[in-house]
């Protein structure tokens, strides 16, 4: 046990002594944390809007002024016709017209359906804003009623730092495990090491064990960024958010053991890294778009991707605040895939380095 322990503290002071690795680990975790919580977002803001009327009403003037006095929406132009307006669109000059018709008090919006996901976000935000200045009426906008669950202000962050939990853990823990294995390959260091006293597995799983560490400091940093930075509530159980991530982190450091077992150098540990692990979790794990949406061939690629399980049991605990019990089938999924992928990584661990 003395022996294991020494592999631990000598591999733990190889990484501490390594700035570049420092870097790379609690850099890039928080510059993609501000990066989507902040740059990237879907979040409306500063929405070019005109204005359609005939004759402005003081119904009309206040649902206007409310528009004006909202931080997504921008007024730059009032016109009498809707003609004018798509005129506008089409050029280029505003993104949303609202037309207030003068009869019958109705309201038609006309949207640059350009991206259809920020016109239905645009026409949602509008919808609120005039409704909530014309509620007293009762004959205006009495079909509208809108209720949003979980995330009133529909804010991005809370849709963002859950998957972005997803993808660093896994990028950081698998791709640092892997081509620190490797490293030691290049260099002829492992052979030392494997005819040491200490089993092989247990160097291997030794030279796991400080990643293991620091990858849960890096998830409490997450965390508090996600809390008090981004403003993402912890509504469920913050002990299950922990040990779930935990779970995840062992997924991702098998799975950079078993990638060690294929690359023969850091360059092919880091591509094939590159390849089997961020473009699935980008673009398969639900993180940018929803898995329902995805072809149905997708939708079965996606039952093998694991930031799948942790990035919707992340959603569920952090913003939903749903109880462990509702996110079980996603902690046995995870729990499976770590036993097998260690399972695998470790029985296919090349003894000899041939």
């Amino acid at each position: 046990m003395k022996q294991f322990i020494s592999f631990v503290i000598k591999e733990s002071k190889h990484i501490l002594r390594d700035r570049r690795t420092m870097l790379i680990l609690f850099g890039m975790p928080i510059v993609l944390m501000l990066l989507f919580g902040f740059a990237i977002t879907t979040d409306v803001r500063n929405v070019r809007t005109v204005v359609v009327t005939s004759q402005m009403s003081p119904r009309t003037q206040q649902a206007v002024e409310n528009l004006s006095a909202s931080e997504y929406f921008d007024i730059v132009a009032t016109v009498h016709t809707p003609k004018d307006a798509e005129r506008m669109i089409r050029s280029q000059q505003a993104d949303l017209a609202v037309v207030f018709a003068a009869k019958r008090g109705g309201i038609q919006f006309i949207v640059d359906g350009a991206d259809p996901n920020m016109a239905q976000q645009w026409t949602n935000y509008a919808q609120q804003t005039i409704a909530a200045s014309l509620a007293p009426n009762p004959s205006s906008l009495a079909s509208i009623n809108t209720k949003l669950l979980y995330n009133p202000q529909m804010k991005s962050a809370y849709n963002f730092v859950p998957a972005i939990m997803g993808m660093l853990l896994m990028l950081i823990c698998a791709m640092m495990t892997s081509i620190s294995i490797v490293r030691e390959k290049e260099k002829g260091t492992m052979e030392i090491l494997l005819v040491s006293p200490v089993r092989p597995l247990m160097v291997v799983i030794a030279k796991a064990v400080p990643y293991l560490v620091l990858a849960i400091a890096i998830l409490v940093v997450i965390l508090l960024m996600a809390r008090y930075v981004l403003g993402v509530p912890l509504a469920g159980s913050l002990l299950w958010i922990i040990l779930v991530s935990i779970i995840y982190i062992m997924l991702a450091l098998s799975l950079g053991l078993l990638i060690s077992n294929v690359a023969k150098t850091q360059l092919v540990a880091l591509l094939l890294s590159a390849m089997v692990l961020l473009m699935p979790v980008v673009m398969l794990s639900g993180m940018m778009f929803p898995v329902e949406s995805m072809p149905q061939i997708l939708q079965w690629i996606t039952v093998i991707i694991p930031p799948k399980y942790y990035i919707s049991a992340m959603r569920k605990l952090m913003i939903m605040g749903v109880g462990i019990d509702e996110v079980m089938q996603e902690v046995v999924t995870l729990t499976v895939m770590t036993v097998l992928l260690l399972t695998i990584a470790l029985k296919n661990f090349n003894q000899r380095l041939a």
